[in-house]
């Protein structure tokens, strides 16, 4: 007898593992309503299948080795003294499909719990494979925003340096800017035109600049292009990002 009750509790943790499964792969389904972007639901279910498996093998061992919520309470409900407690007893399979919901929910709330990552992987990740970047100085790098200024003094934003320098580890940075004279380390300009040239020579996979004309003219032959501008114009094209500062754009972090 005692081995058919043991049988018994083991098939109704065996059951209530599988519809914990199923409970879960619903709720990722649900999820996947409400993302912002569509989803292959192709690719959702056998992603979502694996999901289930894995988590499958890291709860089962609790599921059937731990004693259910029933037994947890039919244990509280016997004082000291062996009689039953007054209070009727809950229905099992109310018992049951609480306790499962709940640790649906649980589950995917931790499977979707957002990733920090670091710097290097969000600059990684927002190149998009990008090899060659393009980049204004003024108002992007420099303090200043207007050649008039450069004649007296350059200064390097501090903010910046540290995204600077993860973006060079991934990509050949090239810096230009538009100057009253040609003593400069950079590509350097007399006009805002000749800016558009030297893109447009070079190719780049990224051009960042803070001119929404040259944004505007460059939009057709450059792969992806950030506008650095204090507001927030309206998108123009799908591979035209704005932002307030370069650091900003490729500092935020990412989730996953």
């Amino acid at each position: 007898m005692a081995e058919s009750v043991s049988s018994a509790a083991k098939t109704a943790k065996e059951e209530e593992l599988a519809d914990l499964i199923q409970r879960f792969m619903a709720s990722l389904a649900e999820l996947s309503e409400r993302l912002p972007f569509t989803v292959d639901r192709q690719k959702l279910r056998s992603i979502t299948t694996l999901a289930a498996f894995a988590i499958a093998l890291v709860f089962a061992w609790k599921l059937l080795r731990a004693p259910t919520d029933q037994q947890r309470r039919q244990r509280r409900r016997h004082g000291s003294n062996g009689l039953p407690n007054a209070r009727a007893p809950v229905p099992s399979s109310e018992l049951c499909s609480s306790s499962a919901d709940s640790r649906v929910q649980d589950v995917v709330d931790e499977f979707f719990q957002p990733v920090k990552l670091t710097l290097e992987q969000v600059v990684r990740h927002k190149l998009s494979e990008g090899r060659k970047v393009t980049c204004r100085l003024l108002g992007v790098i420099l303090e200043e925003t207007t050649p008039e200024e450069l004649q007296g003094h350059a200064t390097v934003k501090s903010s910046v340096l540290e995204v600077l320098l993860e973006i060079t580890k991934f990509c050949d940075v090239y810096l230009m800017e538009r100057i009253l004279d040609d003593e400069s380390g950079v590509l350097f300009c007399s006009t805002e035109n000749g800016r558009i040239s030297f893109v447009r020579q070079l190719e780049p996979d990224w051009h960042i600049d803070t001119n929404p004309e040259i944004i505007h003219q460059l939009a057709r032959f450059i792969k992806y292009e950030l506008h650095v501008t204090p507001n927030r114009p309206e998108r123009t094209a799908s591979n035209v990002f704005s932002s307030e500062s370069l650091e900003q754009f490729f500092g935020d972090p990412v989730r996953r």
